[in-house]
């Protein structure tokens, strides 16, 4: 099995992270994809980082954790206490919403499952800041014409990951390329 990893400027490799965005009230059935995508990352190696709190959050740390891997919280308030229980590496900020720039930064790629309002600011950061956003049955943007445009759209859980990986490697080759 490969092993997700991103490549550092020295040619070392690190863990490969992988923004995980959603709500805290997610369907039934966006709990389940969001649970199956941790369980995939953290099986390929790679490493979720989220919101810390329930809901997409929790599924995805609890797959992550089902499937032996580490995962990443990174908290809105001061006590670290509001992670939930799957969470291995609380980063408590103090920050409110605008914790959701750090989740997003840290991601070499992202997946946006279902959400509302502060899953869809996560991902227009993600945007703005060139991250590659995979969409699993959550917001969709298009252009004037109806396309759509930013978030490259995912059939199921393995899709989502699948597409993410690749667009994180994708991400740290250019990188790679442009400090050369």
């Amino acid at each position: 099995m490969t092993t997700a990893s991103s490549a550092t400027s020295d040619g070392t490799d690190r863990p490969l992270i992988i923004a995980v965005l959603g709500g805290a009230e997610p369907s039934a059935r966006a709990f389940a994809l969001a649970e199956e995508v941790g369980r995939r990352l953290a099986a390929l190696g790679a490493v979720p980082i989220c919101g810390a709190g329930p809901g997409v959050m929790e599924a995805v740390c609890k797959g992550a954790k089902a499937a032996g891997g580490t995962t990443i919280g990174v908290i809105p308030g001061d006590d670290r206490e509001e992670a939930n229980a799957y969470v291995d590496y609380a980063i408590v900020t103090g920050m409110g919403y605008a914790r959701n720039v750090i989740i997003v930064k840290t991601g070499r790629a992202a997946i946006a499952i279902d959400g509302s309002y502060g899953t869809l600011s996560e991902i227009a950061h993600a945007l703005d800041h060139g991250v590659p956003v995979i969409g699993l049955e959550t917001w969709q943007a298009s252009d004037d014409e109806g396309v759509p445009i930013g978030v490259v759209r995912a059939e199921s859980a393995a899709d989502a990951v699948e597409k993410a990986i690749a667009a994180a490697r994708d991400r740290d080759a250019q990188e790679q390329a442009a400090s050369r």
